[in-house]
């Protein structure tokens, strides 16, 4: 329902003639841009000069040698006196370059260097985690000596105590590295994380880490993948498989809406590893580590592997057939009267259609939202008019923009990819400026050489509005959904992108969010951007589906249906992908669930939902099925399945079960005949300008009034108590310290050598370690879901304020 951003202009954009260097390589006359290194240049010839340091997305350094080439003609008429390194020198015009193809002087400089290189290194390739997918193992082959005249001699390798732990996740084996040093420039320079360096020099140069900080960056993984030995391994991977045992299938992450390639590779029906896939125009070459080791969740004792019913007897959950699950919940929903849908935001874009056509057509309502979390009537009127079929801003307008405005949004954190991005952008010549809109200068927003416009929660709107930052057409406005509490903020936000020409550009923080927008998981919404209270769009879309007509009145928000199934307004609920802590009302929510008539929970695990429903259906997770994520720049991402198991259904396959079952069949059973019948759908070419009466793009108030004590700011860390980053153990030990921020002067106010600080809110209360940032003195901070069973729960609502004390010594 969405189509692929066009190319950006700079990729389209033909090379001058003047900017072209003419050279010869092997033979070869190749013209290409200047400044391109002549490495890059011979790949344009099709020779592969052997190489370890060179990474293309890396400054070059010239560790390893390995590349050395031969230049007789340096451009000027006059030879190079000896071998030189090709990853580090830029072409010239006239330059003449001979590889180890045709010049013998090449060829015996590159030996040499490996013969140099393979002194000290285990040959132990059989037990080595790079066994089979090494570039010192090919090369040494390729480009190597036949014999080595250490061996001969009798030498005695040199070897190191093994391994040494950077972190809880990667592990260095020294005696392996050839100190090409990708990981410690991968550290600098991308991810701004230099935890590790080379130390001392020569022969005892190594890999070294601060002895009192670990390797606590969300991206170390990066460094394992492109390490060209096996120096750096994975303690989740390390000898669990052999590349060669592998099957690799191309995947996409789901874990955020930045829709980052990843690499799947599996052996006998389990998920071995993930590696990061190369996507220029997305995430490049790199991911999270979320993205990487976090998805041992879908192997876990509590996944669902069977439907289960409630016995109307003895009121306790039992096993049952598909068929029998699909005509309980049939009933149990017709006899429930009105009934709404909450589907969480990890749905596939072809399951959140399947929820948007069921509640229309099998439920005839139109309450359904897959906001399930703190959310506001303006959101669903911003998303609406600003963002459904929308494809404001892409990866490379990021990185060309001159300035980024930041809003209600931490790219650390909550979408590791565009931060990534923005770092590169912020390190380039042309360095874009970033300016975020927050409480105080988080680690990321440093690491991005960023500018701090100091704003508490709550006070968004009128910083949008005095906003004194320069902003134009060639500037980007990424704003979170963390604005949903912040009265007036949408709106603001887009009175500034009107007025100055910026790119305005919504990211969520789960894979599926963008792609229910898109088909209608909205109470105003239905698929394609029609509203619900345009009797054209209602008729179109009726028309398409078969039906003689849809509910035309706009539907309740997520807490509103809460409330409904609270007070017995509705009384079925079909409910998908729904984590209670991230509600604003945890312990209502749950009595809520309790307090229905009939609940048909669709989930991959045992969760409080499931153990308070009625019908429980097992769900594939994305390695079980196909899909489409669409992510925060409205890109669809198709993806395939990887596994097959039979032990759980996609999500629309059990939706259409129970239609056919109520006697309003879906027209589709498969995702191919979901995804067909969304293209058949379309995009609304309507007018989408005016907003759903009562759920309009208005400033709504607080949805917390209380006054007095410190404001409460809070986001998701990347790493946290997560339900999907369940089961590696290594992973979460590489979260980021449970901590409360709070000013100086708070800080001073709590009395000396305080180390904790004790918080209470309306719901509770949590004592935690302090450290001091630049807050403002009215506002404290502290991780959503690092501890406990989260903010939600354990703390405070949405948009409160908590009081502030010393904790225990």
């Amino acid at each position: 329902m969405t189509t692929a951003p066009e190319k950006t202009a700079s990729a389209e954009k033909a090379v001058e003639k003047s900017d072209l260097v003419t050279l010869t390589i092997d033979g070869v006359s190749v013209s290409v841009p200047k400044d391109t290194l002549v490495i890059r240049a011979a790949e344009q010839v099709g020779v592969q000069i052997p190489r370890f340091c060179d990474h293309p997305l890396l400054a070059p350094v010239g560790a390893c040698r390995q590349c050395l080439v031969d230049v007789p003609d340096a451009g000027n008429g006059r030879p190079m006196p000896k071998p030189q390194a090709s990853c580090t020198m830029p072409v010239a015009e006239g330059m003449v370059v001979n590889t180890q193809v045709t010049s013998p002087v090449a060829d015996k400089a590159q030996q040499g260097v490996m013969e140099f290189l393979l002194i000290n290194h285990p040959l132990d390739c059989p037990v080595c985690d790079k066994g089979g997918e090494c570039p010192l193992q090919n090369q040494a082959m390729s480009n190597g000596r036949g014999d080595s005249r250490f061996a001969a001699s009798g030498g005695v390798k040199r070897t190191f105590p093994k391994p040494i732990h950077l972190s809880a996740q990667v592990l260095l084996d020294r005696e392996r590295c050839v100190l090409c040093a990708r990981c410690t420039r991968f550290s600098e320079q991308i991810a701004g994380d230099p935890f590790i360096a080379l130390a001392d020099r020569g022969a005892l140069q190594q890999v070294a880490i601060y002895e009192k900080e670990a390797f606590e960056s969300y991206f170390s993984g990066n460094t394992i993948q492109i390490c060209p030995v096996g120096a750096l391994t994975s303690a989740e991977y390390r000898f669990r498989s052999r590349p060669f045992d592998l099957v690799s299938s191309p995947a996409i992450a789901e874990h955020d809406a930045c829709g980052a390639a990843i690499r799947v590779d599996h052996r006998r029906g389990k998920v071995m590893r993930r590696l990061a896939g190369n996507d220029p125009e997305v995430n490049e070459e790199w991911i999270t580590d979320k993205d990487r080791f976090a998805f041992q969740y879908a192997k876990q004792a509590d996944r669902l592997t069977y439907p289960l019913v409630r016995d109307e007897e003895t009121g306790e959950q039992r096993p049952a057939s598909w068929p029998e699950a699909f005509a309980v919940a049939a009933r149990g929903l017709r006899f429930a009267g009105s009934s709404a849908v909450l589907t969480g935001g990890r749905l596939t874009a072809e399951d959140a259609y399947a929820y948007s056509k069921f509640a229309r057509v099998a439920l005839e309502t139109n309450d359904i939202d897959f906001r399930a979390r703190p959310h506001s009537a303006e959101e669903a009127g911003f998303l609406a008019s600003e963002v459904v079929l929308k494809q404001p801003a892409t990866y490379a307008d990021l990185e060309a923009a001159s300035t980024v405005l930041l809003v209600g949004l931490e790219p650390e954190d909550e979408a590791g990819t565009i931060f990534l991005r923005l770092r590169k952008a912020s390190r380039q010549k042309s360095a874009t400026q970033v300016v975020s809109l927050a409480p105080y200068t988080s680690w990321g927003l440093a690491k991005m050489n960023g500018r701090l416009i100091q704003t508490a929660p709550g006070d968004e709107a009128a910083a949008l509005r005095k906003l004194d930052v320069a902003l134009d057409s060639n500037s980007v406005i990424l704003v979170g959904e963390r604005l949903a509490t912040s009265p007036g903020a949408f709106a603001a936000a887009t009175e500034v992108a009107k007025a100055t020409g910026a790119k305005l550009a919504w990211v969520p923080r789960r894979a599926g969010d963008r792609g229910a927008v898109e088909t209608g998981c909205l109470p105003n919404l239905l698929p394609g951007g029609r509203p619900v209270d345009d009797a054209a769009a209602r008729v179109d879309a009726a028309t398409a589906w078969g039906v003689s007509h849809l509910p035309s009145r706009p539907g309740r928000d997520g807490d509103a249906i809460i409330a409904a199934l609270a007070s017995g307004e509705v009384g079925g609920l079909v409910v998908a992908g729904i984590d209670l802590r991230d509600l604003s009302d945890p312990h209502g929510a749950l009595e809520a669930l309790q307090a229905a008539d009939f609940v048909v929970a669709l989930e991959q695990r045992e969760t409080d939902v499931t153990r308070a429903a009625n019908v429980v259906f097992p769900v594939a997770p994305v390695t079980d099925k196909a899909g489409m994520f669409v992510n925060w720049e409205g890109r669809p991402r198709t993806f395939d399945a990887v596994l097959a198991n039979p032990a759980s259904l996609p999500d629309l396959r059990i939706l259409s079960g129970i239609a056919e079952e109520l006697g309003h069949p879906l027209g589709f059973r498969t995702v191919a005949e979901a995804r067909a019948q969304m293209e058949e759908i379309g995009p609304w070419d309507g007018d989408r300008s005016t907003p759903a009466e009562g759920l309009g793009f208005e400033t709504v108030a607080s949805a917390t009034s209380s006054t007095g004590g410190f404001k409460l700011a809070t986001w998701k860390q990347l790493l946290d108590n997560g339900r999907m980053q369940e089961g590696d153990d290594n992973l979460r030990a590489t979260a980021r310290r449970t901590v409360a921020r709070v000013s100086a002067a708070t800080y001073d106010g709590l009395g000396a050598g305080a180390h904790e600080v004790t918080l209470t809110g309306d719901r509770g209360s949590v004592t935690l370690p302090v450290e001091v940032a630049d807050l403002p003195d009215d506002v404290v901070w502290v991780p959503q879901n690092s501890f406990g069973h989260g903010v939600h729960a354990d703390l405070s609502s949405p948009g409160g304020t908590v009081s502030v004390a010393k904790g225990a010594e």
